[in-house]
């Protein structure tokens, strides 16, 4: 085995959870994904493509008619996405790695912004490529990039940058003055921007989504944006995303897709359609309840005496720090060993994140979230 794969370190959020494996007195929340599942039509779709037979393959790039309703969904947000620049991946976490594997060879510099969702830096170790980190700073309530911190970070010897906004961990949300900063800085340089927006329709803003590159890029910028269906369709378990290229790339996307999965399942391409047809609907509400769950969430953690919590702006996840708790691993084994609540410890996102906790408040129930709250306050001795 290669002794870059050997040190990858395992998930710190699998040590908690599977410390709480078979038990079921625990208030799990430690998982990016809503405990709603997926919607009826949407899964009828995919039953549907099953009764007729679709269990063949299909286009690397995707069904076309999955790529049009894509391009159109994209068009409808933010600036007009030609088809031919959708490619349809199987997750969101494919099309990173599909980004990655198109940009990054042995020994290049690949920057990041974090605390970090630890595949999205994991993938370009796991290519040979350094990871140069630019932390984000809680201040005044909110998360915060010092751009000027990071055009020094990225030069031209710099070959991809990774930004996920809004974010995971954190729910830090780019500003569309830093994005063109970012974007015009990185024309300079020659850097590419991966831009990981699967969260862009969860934002509590006063838009139907956050601040996309696409927004500002032309179409044949070095940025390449990936997407999922899993947040805002509550698809996790469907595996299916997209990625958006640059005009010209798709014959590169198309070889990698099919170096690496062929294409994703055409049953599974049939669901994405009809979540693409129930979003104008359904999305607006999903984020309604997901607001609803934020503010439950961390209007509760502000009243616990020595917590510390940015109001996210964005994602499905609370982070948060308790003074006097600094190995956020051991507080999080310690959270479900005597007290049943399942969290996230920051560590598992990078040296940037430790001493604090993840909470996904992606829930239905939020008196389960005021459950979890009582237990976290009896853990402090409140």
């Amino acid at each position: 085995m290669r002794d870059t794969i050997a040190s990858l370190p395992a998930s710190k959020i699998r040590q908690v959870a599977n410390a709480a494996m078979g038990r079921d007195d625990v208030l799990a929340f430690w998982f990016g994904e809503s405990d709603e599942p997926t919607p009826e039509a949407v899964r009828e779709a995919a039953a549907r493509s099953l009764r007729d037979g679709e269990t063949f393959y299909s286009h690397n790039l995707g069904l076309e008619p999955l790529r049009q309703g894509l391009a159109d969904y994209l068009s409808a947000l933010h600036a007009p996405v030609a088809m031919e620049r959708i490619a349809v991946t199987s997750s969101g976490v494919n099309a990173l790695m599909l980004a990655m594997q198109m940009l990054v060879d042995a020994g290049d510099e690949v920057a990041a912004v974090v605390p970090l969702w630890p595949n999205l830096t994991a993938q370009a170790q796991i290519l040979g490529g350094r990871v140069r980190r630019i932390a984000l700073q809680p201040r005044q309530g909110r998360w915060t990039l010092d751009v000027d911190a990071l055009c020094a970070a990225v030069t031209p010897a710099t070959r991809a940058l990774l930004l996920n906004a809004p974010g995971n961990p954190t729910g830090w949300t780019l500003t569309r003055a830093e994005q063109q900063a970012i974007l015009a800085h990185c024309r300079r340089t020659g850097t590419w921007i991966v831009a990981d927006e699967v969260y862009e329709r969860l934002y509590y803003g006063d838009a139907p989504a956050a601040p996309s590159f696409l927004d500002i890029a032309a179409d044949d910028d070095r940025l390449m944006v990936t997407h999922s269906f899993s947040k805002s369709f509550l698809m996790t378990g469907w595996r299916l995303g997209w990625l958006v290229l640059p005009r010209g790339h798709q014959d590169a996307a198309a070889k990698l897709v099919e170096f690496n999965t062929s294409c994703a399942p055409v049953f599974v391409q049939r669901g994405g359609l009809a979540a693409l047809d129930i979003a104008p609907q359904f999305v607006p509400a999903l984020v309604q309840r997901m607001r609803a769950g934020r503010d439950r969430l961390v209007d509760g953690l502000l009243a616990l005496p020595g917590v510390t919590v940015a109001r996210p702006e964005g994602g499905m996840y609370a982070f948060f720090q308790v003074a006097g708790q600094g190995d956020s691993l051991a507080f999080a084994q310690q959270l479900v060993a005597r007290h049943g609540l399942g969290l996230a410890p920051g560590a598992a996102f990078g040296d940037e994140g430790e001493g604090w906790l993840r909470w996904c408040f992606a829930t239905r129930d939020l008196q389960r979230l005021d459950q979890g709250l009582a237990r976290l306050a009896g853990a402090l001795g409140l």
